[in-house]
């Protein structure tokens, strides 16, 4: 360890009632909600385009059931694909969202990493940002950390979960590309590992085990699943797979980049060869950043719990109503799933302790990095139901900039209230 003291004073940017750390799709729904509510709002990202894995991670389809009215239908909308179906398209996405952030009211800091927080006792009270003219403070009254990897909850001092009971291993990252010049008369799809194996689609996954086992694709790509888009002749490709990568570790991502660039070129040269309608195809763009489906986790006044999904349990404090994926966990120590399609889960609520570190004031988490196990995650990590998180974390966050008390002991039936005259559905 190296200790080092600054002789120079950071410069404060900004005073806000709401930072937003993060641009995916829980950080927009959160940026978009709170400056719609009248907060003055920032949302900081460390790239240069605002969407997370909409955009810079070119994920897709958008997945994830969550109730009726929730921000997600309006974003759906607007890049003009339905949900569990089809692939948007991220350059659209790009022009759409950064605009609906912009009509929001919600200031942008682009190219903006977080790198410290400013803390006072237990409360977080600005963040310390790189910028161009070296580091600046940013000071807000409430926080949201929509990060994915829990990076300003981790560097308040919140306590953090990692990985699966037992070893601590995390779900394989991936980069997702799409193919165009395809014939969607003679193609086929391939979305998920639950074909029979009778079925076209059934046939081509035990293609994919027999030729990962002989080499043609990487060993641990036994399945490429192949997505519509929302455009004519082309397939989202979900296929990519590296096992055994700590997204919190520089090496490791940088190890990761290395050989699921390599794989896209294998996986391309096999669906080339054997997936029919692909003879001429070509690639037409891949994921800008690594796809990180499982880091931090932090722990809130709540953690959700796997029997909580399984059995469909509702909160009196919910926030997030009806959410429903499949626990989705690709396998953390080879190819395929570890459970995927063979647990079954009812509609469940995701309340409001989630998104309240312990022990840690003036903060919420939203999206991935939110408090829940490791089986839970693997089913509300996808991005419909972060974007459910988002809209209700923005409306709590302004609520408690506006009353002046902290997210702790903000009345959650205020955040309720709001989002049922959104006409956003909490119950039955």
């Amino acid at each position: 360890m190296i200790n080092i003291s600054y002789s120079k004073s950071i410069p404060v940017i900004g005073e806000y009632d709401v930072i937003v750390a993060g641009s995916g799709p829980a950080g927009l729904a959160a940026a978009v909600s709170s400056a719609r509510k009248g907060a003055r709002t920032v949302l900081i990202e460390r790239l240069g385009i605002v969407g997370g894995n909409l955009t810079s991670g070119y994920v897709g389809p958008i997945m994830g059931e969550a109730s009726s009215g929730a921000i997600g239908c309006e974003i759906l909308s607007k890049l003009k694909v339905t949900l569990n179906k089809e692939f948007h398209n991220a350059e659209d996405a790009k022009i759409i969202l950064t605009n609906m952030v912009n009509e929001s009211g919600s200031e942008m800091f682009l190219q903006t990493p977080v790198i410290d927080v400013i803390m006072e006792e237990n409360a977080v009270t600005g963040l310390v940002v790189a910028t161009k003219n070296g580091l600046a403070a940013v000071k807000g009254k409430i926080i949201i950390d929509a990060t994915g990897d829990g990076i300003v909850s981790y560097m308040a001092g919140a306590q953090v979960m990692l990985g699966r009971e037992g070893d601590g291993l995390v779900q394989p990252v991936t980069l997702m590309f799409t193919i165009a010049n395809v014939d969607d008369e003679k193609t086929l799809l391939c979305e998920h590992e639950g074909y029979p194996k009778e079925t076209t689609e059934g046939k081509f996954i035990l293609l994919c085990e027999q030729k990962a086992k002989e080499g043609e694709l990487p060993p641990n790509v036994t399945i490429v699943r192949l997505y519509r888009t929302n455009r004519k002749g082309e397939r989202m490709i979900n296929a990519t797979q590296e096992n055994h990568i700590n997204g919190l570790d520089i090496k490791d991502i940088a190890r990761a980049e290395i050989a699921l660039r390599n794989q896209i070129v294998k996986v391309y040269e096999f669906i080339k060869k054997y997936v029919p309608g692909c003879e001429e195809c070509h690639i037409k763009g891949s994921a800008d950043v690594l796809g990180i489906r499982e880091s931090r986790r932090i722990k809130g006044e709540y953690v959700l719990q796997d029997l909580d999904l399984i059995n469909g349990r509702k909160f009196e404090d919910v926030m997030v109503h009806n959410a429903q994926f499949v626990i989705d966990i690709h396998n953390p120590d080879g190819g395929g799933q570890a459970e995927g399609l063979a647990v079954q889960i009812k509609p469940y609520d995701i309340p409001y302790g989630c998104f309240v570190p312990e022990g840690i004031d003036n903060l919420y988490t939203a999206g991935r990095c939110i408090s829940g196990t490791h089986r839970a995650h693997a089913s509300y990590r996808v991005m419909n139901i972060c974007m459910a998180m988002g809209q209700a974390v923005g409306i709590g966050a302004a609520l408690a900039a506006e009353t002046g008390v902290t997210p702790g002991k903000l009345n959650y039936k205020l955040i309720q209230e709001e989002l049922n005259s959104l006409g956003v559905k909490l119950y039955d």
